[in-house]
C-alpha cells in the first residue's frame, strides 16, 4: 500500500471510494513483493502494479466488482497459456491478490496510519484475507510497536486477535510483512484463516561515512532504492549539504563517534546500511572496529586499493577483532562491474547491497539457471 498512499489518501480524503488489489503471497517467479498494490479509482483509472503488466486487467475488472457489490476477494493467479494471457502470469509464477472496497467507512483507520507513515513511526495492518466465516473477510487491526499501545479494529475473536497482534509485533521489530495462517480463530497449529501483515517501518539507513565525490553518487542511488541516507565526515569543509543534496542529513564528526552514538541510541538495525568510502585508516579502521562487532546489520562495505585492503585487514585484526568479524566485511566494496566513475562505482556497490539482501550472486542471468527471483536472507 505504502507505494500508493498518496493517491489512495487524497481519494478518501474527499470522500471516494476506491478498489484496492494488494499482493498477498507469492510464489516462485512472481514479479512483486507481497505488499504491493494497485488502486481502481472513482474515475476508473488505475494506479500502481500488483504484477508489472501480466494480471492488471484482471485484477482491474475485480476491483470494479468489489467495489459494486462491497465484498472483498481473494484471487489466485498462476502460469497463463496463450489463450489466458489477461488472467495468467507468463514468468510462471503464482501469486495471490486480495481485492477490498477503500472509503472512509471501510477504512476509518488510514489517516491515522498515513500520518504513522510520514513521520517515521512502525505500525502494521493486519487484515483477513481468508476466512471460512465469508463477513470476517476485510476485518483489519491497526497494530504498533509497544504492548501497551492500544489497538484497533479486531479480526472477530479475542484469541485471533491475541494470537495475531503478538506474532505481528515481532514482524513490525524487524519490517517484515508476511501472510500469517491460523485457526479459524487464531489457535496457532490450525488452519483455515490467513492474516495479511503489512508492516510499514521506518525507511532503513545508510550511512555513508567519507565526504569524497563517490559518497554524493551512493547517496544518491541509496536515496534512490529507499533508504534514509547519512553522509558523516570529521571534515566540515567537505560535509556540506550543497555537496550532498540527496542525503537525508549531512553530519559532521568522527565517524566512529557517530556510528557509536547511533548504535547507543537503538537506531541501528539488521537492515541499515554502511559504506565506508574515506579509505584512510584514521577514519576508517576506528569505524570499522565497532561496525564489525555488531550483531545486527545489513550491509558493511569499504572501499580501497588491493593493497589499502589488505593493510586495513591487518590493522583490524591488531585492534582485536576475530576472523570472523572481519568476515562479515565487504572489501573491496562492490562487485566487479568493470566500474570507473563515481556513479558507475555507486552501481556496483548497490548492486552488491542488493545481492546481499536477496541472495543474488551478481553472474549474468543469461549465463544462469533456476529462479530469478530470490528471497530475502535478511
Amino acid at each position: 500500500m505504502r507505494d500508493v498512499l498518496n493517491d489512495l489518501l487524497a481519494w478518501w480524503r474527499s470522500g471516494e471510494t476506491v478498489g484496492m488489489g494488494t499482493v498477498v503471497g507469492t510464489w516462485r517467479s512472481a514479479p512483486r513483493q507481497p505488499g504491493a498494490a494497485m488502486l481502481v479509482g472513482p474515475d476508473e483509472s488505475a494506479v500502481g502494479s500488483v504484477s508489472g503488466g501480466c494480471v492488471e486487467s484482471a485484477v482491474y475488472a475485480l476491483a470494479q466488482e468489489v467495489i459494486n457489490d462491497g465484498h472483498p476477494v481473494l484471487q489466485r493467479y498462476g502460469v497463463s497459456d496463450n489463450d489466458a494471457f489477461a488472467v495468467g502470469l507468463t514468468c510462471g509464477g503464482i501469486l495471490d491478490v486480495f481485492v477490498e472496497k477503500v472509503s472512509q467507512q471501510t477504512f476509518p483507520e488510514l489517516a491515522d496510519i498515513a500520518a504513522d507513515i510520514a513521520a517515521g513511526r512502525p505500525v502494521a495492518v493486519a487484515t483477513v484475507v481468508e476466512h471460512p466465516d465469508p463477513p470476517r473477510l476485510g476485518m483489519r487491526m491497526i497494530i504498533r510497536p509497544a504492548e501497551d499501545s492500544p489497538i484497533t479494529g479486531s479480526l472477530g475473536s479475542a484469541r485471533a486477535d491475541a494470537a495475531v497482534a503478538d506474532d505481528v509485533r515481532g514482524l513490525l521489530a524487524t519490517g517484515k510483512t508476511e501472510l500469517l495462517t491460523y485457526g479459524p480463530e487464531g489457535q496457532r497449529r490450525g488452519e483455515g484463516m490467513r492474516v495479511f501483515a503489512a508492516s510499514y517501518a521506518p525507511r532503513p539507513r545508510m550511512l555513508v561515512f567519507g565526504a569524497i565525490d563517490f559518497a554524493a553518487a551512493v547517496a544518491r542511488l541509496g536515496s534512490f532504492l529507499g533508504y534514509r541516507v547519512t553522509v558523516c565526515d570529521a571534515r566540515p569543509v567537505f560535509a556540506t549539504r550543497t555537496r550532498f543534496p540527496d542525503a537525508d542529513e549531512v553530519i559532521v564528526d568522527w565517524p566512529h563517534r557517530y556510528l557509536a552514538s547511533e548504535v547507543e541510541a537503538g537506531r541501528i538495525d539488521g537492515r541499515t546500511v554502511i559504506c565506508v568510502l574515506t579509505h584512510d585508516p584514521k577514519f576508517d579502521v576506528p569505524v570499522l572496529e565497532i561496525a564489525l562487532r555488531l550483531r545486527e546489520v545489513g550491509y558493511i562495505g569499504a572501499m580501497g586499493s588491493r593493497k589499502t585492503h589488505e593493510e586495513r585487514l591487518q590493522r583490524l585484526r591488531d585492534a582485536g577483532l576475530s576472523e570472523a568479524e572481519i568476515g562479515s566485511l565487504s572489501s573491496p566494496i562492490g562487485l566487479d562491474l568493470g566500474a570507473r566513475t563515481p556513479e558507475e562505482t555507486a552501481v556496483s556497490i548497490a548492486a552488491e547491497i542488493i545481492g546481499q539482501r536477496w541472495g543474488g550472486h551478481g553472474g549474468r542471468l543469461a549465463d544462469l539457471s533456476g529462479r530469478i527471483h530470490h528471497s530475502a536472507l535478511r
